[in-house]
């Protein structure tokens, strides 16, 4: 089992520190990092044990077919990642290709 990013899905990660720290949902922008990497661990981790739900046609900008797993990471913000599952070489693949949070997406779900 592996679970990959696309390119896109690894950039927003990379600038979400930069913007949690800039909007003052940390303080420190050390702590909105290790927040953010706890996050992709988290993620990448639990993914192929989380509930899954077929993704609502909004979301069909970021890939067809997809799915939808829930990870809270605090009792304000959820995340949702949206994926897709596939085999290669007889390996589960789960391709991440969105993820949001209830502040941004959750009127679409």
């Amino acid at each position: 089992m592996k679970v990959i990013a696309i390119p896109k899905v690894r950039i927003y990660l990379q600038d979400l520190a930069q913007t949690l720290y800039e909007k003052e949902y940390f303080g420190f922008e050390e702590t909105a990092r290790i927040y953010v990497i706890e996050l992709f661990n988290d993620i990448t981790t639990n993914l192929p044990t989380r509930l899954k739900r077929p993704a609502p046609p909004y979301f069909d900008r970021y890939g067809k077919n997809m799915y939808y797993a829930v990870f809270v990471k605090n009792k304000r913000t959820q995340w949702y990642v949206f994926f897709r599952m596939y085999k290669k070489n007889g390996e589960d693949i789960y391709q991440i290709c969105y993820i949001g949070n209830n502040h941004v997406i959750a009127q679409y779900l």
